[in-house]
């Protein structure tokens, strides 16, 4: 069956955004999980591509355990780097435009104001790297595509710090969360629209001009993890009831395997001036996901009963 757009990374939270919004929006669209299209097998793309014709791929599927990336680099860098290589050939062969989605672990986190598109990139672990050489490996193979970074993402499906922090209030009455690392958090229903919006100027032939290259999308403001917390705990208090004090700690509180950026806000005025998209507000934006997902677990918790 052919589609406008093959969206890859389907049981991911982006790609299972990218999948129910292009339903709303009545585009045929056809998403794939790693067991139907597994973006390291360079034949498995090309049957796909072959069979669907798409005329929009979009590259959602990554490695995105950060801190496993460093014992697993290998893994990492075959679908970071190696599948974004694969479609990138195939789409370039095909003339067909890709965007692909990448990540503010690219840079090191030591500048000192927002990071812009044209900044130094400089990442500081596997999973950075792995993602990187995915940037390259598509600039270097196909110059018809958009590579949006992102981070911070969450969103109603699928594992994420929101959820995670929510899951710790059920049996925690006290937190203790980095606030030393600062950054825009990015609601996965946002970051699928500003995608599906760019899709749909490929679709209809009205690709701005300058609208090929590296944009940055993520959601509108910054702050910490700490008070990323604290809010959730703010927005979620009307149904949860009591929450959890969030005390702040340092990065070196709370050592990882891999080292995280300290600063990882990105400027997303390039995406607004040229393609007039900006993400809302991440407050606004958490405080739906979180009107969404505990009236939805709260829902099926009544119905299980």
């Amino acid at each position: 069956m052919t589609s406008d757009v093959i969206i890859t990374g389907a049981n991911g939270q982006l790609g299972w955004e990218l999948e129910r919004r292009t339903k709303i929006k009545n585009r045929t669209a056809q998403a794939f999980d790693r067991a139907k299209l597994n973006i390291t097998d360079a034949d498995s793309i090309k049957r796909i591509i072959d069979t669907t014709a798409p005329k929009v791929v979009i590259n959602a599927a990554a490695y995105t355990a950060v801190d496993k990336a460093e014992t697993e680099p290998a893994a990492a860098f075959a679908v970071n780097r190696d599948g974004p290589s694969n479609l990138a050939e195939t789409c370039s062969t095909n003339d067909i435009p890709l965007i692909h989605v990448s990540t503010d672990y690219v840079f090191d986190g030591t500048k000192t104001g927002p990071y812009n598109e044209d900044d130094a990139v400089a990442a500081l672990g596997v999973y950075g790297a792995s993602k990187l050489a995915g940037e390259e490996a598509i600039r270097g193979r196909h110059a018809n595509h958009v590579i949006l970074r992102t981070a911070w993402v969450y969103g109603v499906h699928g594992q994420n710090f929101v959820k995670t922090i929510l899951k710790l209030a059920e049996k925690q009455s006290a937190l203790r969360v980095v606030q030393d690392q600062i950054g825009c958090p990015t609601f996965a229903g946002d970051l699928a629209d500003a995608i599906l919006k760019i899709a749909d100027h490929f679709l209809t032939d009205t690709l701005p001009a300058d609208g090929l290259g590296t944009f940055h999308c993520t959601g509108r403001g910054q702050t910490s993890w700490c008070d990323f917390a604290r809010k959730v705990f703010e927005l979620a208090a009307p149904t949860l009831g009591d929450t959890p004090t969030v005390d702040g700690i340092s990065s070196a509180d709370y050592p990882t395997p891999a080292q995280r950026p300290a600063n990882s806000v990105l400027v997303c005025g390039k995406l607004t001036r040229i393609y007039g998209i900006t993400l809302r507000p991440w407050q606004e934006a958490l405080a739906e996901m979180l009107e969404n997902t505990l009236y939805r677990d709260s829902r099926t918790e009544k119905e299980t009963r």
